[in-house]
């Protein structure tokens, strides 16, 4: 260093101490001196490396990092008069596609080009940013625009990620706004020969292949947006409602649904089978089954399929709280409804019976299907037009119209007297008291004989879960349960009053083969203080594919897991 900088160091070590130990903090201790000392030329001198400023002004050098020299971060202090306060740049203002609106100056816009289009005086790029399906379209005039930006031009292709600085105004052309560009810079490229998403229209299988890219079409960044507000809209309905928000273990040794389709989680070494801990007799010899003793949790342990029965312990203290967070399911299906991992969304009410839990998921799908349609009409308006022309209409009558309720037995009746009619037209055409009801069966009841949202409760106890309240009134025939069907989708929701009477509640579990023991906290909540309480559950991206007219559930979540699947 020269003696002048070196006598700057030493004062502001002196100034400020030691303790300045990162190069932030020592040139705002040689700012502080360069007031009181002399000149400095540029911070960097003080620190062996550039600085970057994290604000842009409209004469930013677009095409590089810039330095607080250039930012007027050096000053002439030997011909300054002291009491002139050093200058401070100028922050651009960085504006979202979907919040454009006439500027007054200068804006800048960040996004990945969907579109080029290059002519004799002027070049077209549109623009998105993903918070909106159109984007904004920016104008360059060759005459306004420098040397930098005009060679920047030349490496624009689709997918290239951009900065672009100028004026919004409004538009000449189809699109409200358009951006009157003065520079643009290249952030990042992008290979046109290689790049995965041509300028054309991909199917949804070819799009799941390119998960980590396809965010980038309207499809998919159309889903994600109103996935974004459902969740929400969600969290916000149950917040305002005076509901807690509680997470929920994702291991569990307990198996919700008693359906035993559960993933195991191990440390065990699976990849050296001849080493897995095997249990022994009474006289110790080693049986055919693995000592899970000797896991992590000494125990078997599992991803859950539900968090509702966590969710219990608190409604029992709390009143009423809910739960959301992904669950998992090992079932081997290949269907578009089903995925290995989803989100459920599961409140709980104590003092509370089935109609109380109809009417708190009537209101909630009103609220959040309400807020998307308010929220993301864009996005609405591009899935009526291209996926389900009936979406906006089926959505505001879910929110206008009061939801049917409709006994299972009674159910059963009116899908029997439609059958009967012509039992070829049916996939499953034997329904009786008892039967699981199909998705053809759901949706016909939803679609064509009640043209509404239905709920359908008192389901037979045989095919429901051990944990739902039996009724009295039958002598336990059928249990306190309802399931919310749709139109387009079929079940959405599936809720019921909790048994909370504990010898009943025993009594359930040892006839599905459950051990008590293995629920003894669970069993705990009806030993001490037990009330009436009920819930549902609600499968999220069900939620999703009803309200976007998407149908293969796979489309309505980021990176879906499925058999075969595990891919990114």
């Amino acid at each position: 260093m020269k003696k002048k900088e070196k006598q700057l160091t030493h004062f502001a070590m002196t100034k400020f101490g030691k303790s300045i130990m990162t190069k932030s903090c020592l040139v705002a201790a040689i700012c502080a001196a360069v007031r009181r000392s002399g000149t400095i030329r540029s911070a960097s001198a003080f620190t062996g490396a550039p600085l970057v400023s994290t604000a842009r002004s409209s004469k930013t050098n677009l095409a590089g990092p810039v330095s607080f020299t250039h930012l007027s971060m050096s000053t002439d202090i030997e011909n300054t008069p002291q009491s002139t306060p050093i200058a401070s740049p100028k922050i651009l203002r960085r504006v979202k596609t979907v919040d454009a609106a006439p500027s007054e100056g200068d804006v800048s816009i960040k996004g990945w080009v969907r579109t080029v289009r290059k002519q004799k005086t002027l070049a077209f790029v549109e623009v998105n940013d993903g918070s909106s399906l159109s984007g904004i379209q920016c104008v360059l005039a060759f005459n306004d625009i420098d040397k930098t930006s005009k060679a920047e031009i030349d490496k624009l292709s689709t997918g290239c990620s951009v900065e672009v600085i100028g004026e919004i105004v409004e538009s000449q052309g189809k699109q409200k706004y358009e951006v009157r560009s003065s520079k643009i810079r290249v952030v990042g490229e992008c290979p046109a020969d290689t790049y995965p998403l041509a300028k054309k229209r991909h199917s949804l299988e070819y799009l799941r292949t390119i998960a980590h890219l396809r965010p980038r079409t309207n499809t998919i960044s159309a889903v994600s947006r109103v996935r974004s507000t459902l969740a929400g809209s969600i969290h916000k309905f149950f917040q305002d409602s005076g509901f807690v928000y509680v997470q929920t273990p994702l291991i569990t040794a307990s198996d919700c649904e008693g359906a035993g389709e559960m993933f195991r989680v191990t440390t065990l070494d699976l990849d050296n089978v001849a080493e897995l801990p095997l249990k022994t007799d009474e006289k110790g010899n080693s049986m055919q089954s693995v000592d899970y003793g000797k896991d992590f949790f000494t125990k078997p342990a599992y991803l859950t399929v539900s968090g509702q029965l966590g969710g219990e312990t608190h409604a029992c203290a709390l009143g009423d709280i809910y739960t959301f967070g992904p669950t998992f399911r090992a079932e081997n299906s290949q269907t578009t409804r089903h995925l290995a991992e989803f989100h459920m969304v599961e409140p709980e009410m104590a003092f509370a019976d089935l109609s109380a839990a109809m009417d708190n998921a009537e209101n909630m799908l009103k609220y959040v299907v309400g807020q998307v349609m308010e929220k993301c009409d864009e996005d609405l308006t591009f899935f009526n037009q291209f996926y389900d022309k009936g979406l906006k209409a089926r959505l505001d009558k879910l929110v206008t119209t009061p939801f049917v309720r409709c006994s299972y037995r009674d159910a059963i009746k009116y899908l029997q007297d439609e059958i009967a009619k012509d039992p070829s037209k049916w996939q499953y055409p034997d329904v009786e008291f008892g039967t699981d009801l199909a998705t053809e069966h759901e949706r016909w009841l939803a679609e064509t004989k009640f043209n509404s949202c239905v709920f359908v409760y008192n389901y037979p106890k045989k095919i429901k879960a051990f944990y739902m309240r039996d009724n009295d009134e039958d002598g336990g025939e059928t249990v306190n349960a309802m399931d919310l069907l749709v139109p387009g989708v079929g079940e959405l929701v599936g809720g019921s009053q909790r048994e909370d009477r504990l010898d009943v509640l025993m009594s359930k579990m040892k006839e599905v083969n459950l051990n008590p023991e293995d629920y003894w906290w669970y069993l705990d909540l009806r030993r001490y203080g037990s009330v009436p309480h009920a819930g549902y559950g609600l499968g999220f991206e069900r939620l999703v594919c009803y309200v976007t007219g998407v149908e293969n559930i796979r489309d309505a979540i980021a990176f879906p897991r499925f058999p075969g699947n595990a891919e990114f």
